[in-house]
């Protein structure tokens, strides 16, 4: 009985099953954490779409917001079942230049006027350089479609102006925030309200139609009751996003791009679109013959950790030619530009053992499953030798998590 009288109705096993720590209730879970935190801490994060973000935003996310259920929206809070209906639209795709990796504009107008779409959407998770968000909004006057801009990869950027930003030009902006914006993982809409246009004759106005249908679509259309722990941690990232060390930590995941772009310039590589203006590069893999699955396979074993991608060209998305190589996440911990020109060179080193291993299978067993066994089998002594250097190498960078680790007792 508690000093005021009350009683727990409950077991105390119970009531120390919801005190517990995790290390003491579920070791095995547990285990796999830790082990998560020793990959992260031993391993080069390239992947561009992944960041490291901070102990403020872990220990919101590790809150009790989490246990408030709060579905609908402010002063129209809802709760029971709905019907969801999908729909499905024809899309086209827009292309690059083959031979500069630049979108094509000219093409994507005459096709616009051909099709007339009712949306055009610019992205950015597989392209590098600036996109002209002003061209983009000529072409979708010319045909009366809406601009939809996702800046998912670089909001980022955008927040702290390092590269130009879509809103001036934008009907509707979309980014996740957990990307280079380095926050909770989760997404923001943004959208357009007052007056669309104004007919030229009778002066009539036109209002935009976006947050009902938007808001509609999202709950609920697509989701049920909001995680207010991950909306509070959201709050913590944007916060930091307004400060004057998140811009110099953007303006040094521009510059890290740049200089690996430089550093693999230097060792003879090929890049898509020449280079980058943003926060990746893509490495063209075509000049050593060789699919980004099995460089990808190699650069996991020597615990570097990026991504296979579909380049300009290639004739199969199932054996792209290309690698995605990003900086937000290795900057987050520390790195500058000699660090990932060392990177650079690590990755070429990889592409050698890559080209080498490929050459030494034989042709009845030279798939990417063999490929993959091959480098996996602990057998290929320089792999060996890279992954125990890159280990003790990026130990020197710790995870800003080791506040909340020692609590959680990890």
């Amino acid at each position: 009985m508690a000093a005021n009288g009350s009683t727990y109705a409950l077991s105390n096993s119970h009531k120390e099953m919801l005190e517990k720590s995790l290390i003491e209730t579920d070791p095995e879970v547990a285990a796999i954490m830790k082990d998560e935190i020793q990959r992260q801490r031993e391993s080069i994060i390239l992947i561009a779409s992944e960041n490291v973000t901070s102990r403020a935003v872990f220990d919101a996310l590790g809150s009790p917001m989490s246990n408030k259920y709060s579905e609908g929206y402010p002063g129209a809070r809802y709760y029971g079942g709905s019907l969801a209906i999908s729909t499905y639209f024809e899309t086209m795709p827009y292309r690059v230049d083959l031979e500069t990796g630049i979108i094509d504009y000219d093409t994507l107008e005459k096709n616009a006027i051909l099709f007339r779409p009712k949306v055009l959407v610019a992205g950015t998770s597989a392209y590098c350089r600036l996109i002209d968000y002003g061209r983009m909004r000529k072409i979708a006057d010319s045909v009366g479609a809406y601009l939809v801009v996702d800046m998912a990869h670089i909001s980022g950027l955008i927040a702290a102006g390092v590269i130009p930003s879509p809103f001036e030009h934008a009907d509707i902006v979309t980014t996740t925030t957990h990307k280079s914006l380095r926050g909770p993982r989760g997404a923001m809409i943004f959208f357009r309200k007052g007056v669309r246009s104004v007919d030229a004759k009778s002066g009539k106005e036109t209002l935009y139609d976006l947050e009902n249908p938007i808001n509609f679509s999202v709950f609920p259309g697509h989701q049920g009751g909001p995680h207010n722990h991950t909306i509070t941690a959201l709050t913590v990232a944007l916060k930091q996003a307004a400060s004057p060390d998140f811009k110099a930590y953007q303006q040094k995941v521009v510059d890290n791009a740049k200089a690996i772009e430089s550093k693999f310039k230097a060792l003879g590589h090929k890049l898509v679109a020449d280079g980058t203006d943003s926060h990746m590069v893509l490495l063209d893999l075509r000049q050593f013959s060789l699919d980004g699955a099995r460089v990808e396979a190699v650069l996991e074993q020597i615990n570097i950790a990026c991504n296979k991608n579909a380049i300009p060209g290639d004739k199969s998305a199932l054996t792209p030619c290309g690698i995605r190589i990003g900086t937000p996440a290795m900057t987050s911990r520390g790195f500058g530009e000699a660090d990932f020109e060392r990177v650079a060179a690590y990755i070429d080193e990889a592409i050698k053992i890559c080209k080498e291993v490929q050459g030494a299978l034989p042709k009845e067993a030279n798939k990417l499953k063999d490929f993959r066994a091959k480098v996996a089998g602990g057998e290929v002594a320089k792999i060996n030798d890279l992954r125990k250097e890159i280990a003790a190498w990026c130990q020197g960078f710790p995870l800003p998590i080791e506040g909340w680790r020692m609590d959680a007792g990890l």
